[in-house]
């Protein structure tokens, strides 16, 4: 009943036209900013030990501009349960898809990494748009499994398969001769079990995920970046792809995950205010 609800609640908000649901985003930012001041903490804690070099003011602006641009995702996520593929293609503009087409030519699968930056969820619809080969989204379950169920309904609409993290080399496996995408979201923070490696990442010592690079090893399949940037207009992006790896097997190892998380870093320093700073990134200290 609770996930029917919730559903149905998401449905009707969804129909709103964006410029009305961005006028709703207007009120949330006042909302999270200063009356919740949620996760206010959190956030300045994340920025000022990302940028230490950073005077008090500058980390301010930057928290500020995070404030606005996140109650944007919000509002972005709940439209994508109604929104048409066509609105999907004019939202997020494909900057060089031949780059991921010619790994599919040359009959190779294709690791693709991207973070929580820009609007990476309206990033699976759109990579759900590019192909019609398999579309894999590895995804780390939410402990609420009603509302886990409920998103992962709205992402799948356009033909993409979210698979869990403990599942993907089944998948993997199953598609090792087939041209097939599979996007891994790449910082989110990994649990003692699932990793035991720290590499510094935005000036801290930061439990990394290493995910990719095994599935990358075990394939022999190229590592691309899927850069999710914003445009200057309101709910408007670009999608920029980078192969960072050709052929997994000439790198050292953790090279490749060092490779993609120092990407990701440049992506954030060059434009702060689109990174997840809410999350609790750092909670994970090395163990005595």
């Amino acid at each position: 009943m609770k996930q029917k609800l919730t559903a149905s609640i998401l449905y009707i908000f969804s129909l709103l036209p964006f410029w009305l649901l961005y006028r709703l985003s207007d009120a949330l930012y006042i909302l999270l900013f200063y009356i919740t001041k949620y996760r206010k903490r959190v956030v300045f804690e994340n920025l000022s030990n990302s940028f230490p070099e950073k005077s008090e003011q500058e980390i301010v602006t930057i928290a500020k501009k995070f404030y606005r641009f996140l109650p944007d995702l919000f509002v972005e996520a709940i439209k994508m349960r109604t929104i048409r593929p066509e609105e999907v293609i004019k939202r997020i503009e494909l900057l060089n898809p031949e780059e991921v087409y010619r790994h599919f030519e040359a009959g190779k699968g294709v690791i693709g990494v991207t973070a929580h930056y820009g609007n990476w969820e309206l990033g699976i619809h759109r990579l759900s748009l590019m192909t019609d080969h398999p579309r894999l989204v590895i995804y780390k379950p939410l402990n609420n499994k009603s509302f886990n169920t409920v998103y992962n309904d709205l992402r799948c609409r356009f033909g993409a398969t979210m698979v869990p993290m403990k599942q993907i080399l089944r998948h993997i496996v199953r598609l090792r001769n087939t041209p097939h995408i599979s996007m891994f979201v790449a910082d989110q923070t990994p649990t003692y079990q699932d990793s035991d490696y720290f590499m510094e990442f935005l000036h801290q010592d930061t439990l990394v995920y290493t995910g990719t690079e095994r599935i990358a090893r075990l394939t022999k399949n190229p590592v691309v970046y899927c850069h999710i940037g914003r445009k200057k207009k309101r709910g408007h992006y670009y999608c920029k792809f980078t192969t960072l790896v050709e052929n997994p097997d000439d790198f050292a190892e953790h090279e490749i995950t060092h490779l993609h998380n120092q990407f990701t870093e440049q992506m954030i320093r060059n434009q702060p205010e689109f990174w997840l700073w809410s999350h609790r990134r750092w909670k994970r200290k090395r163990r005595k």
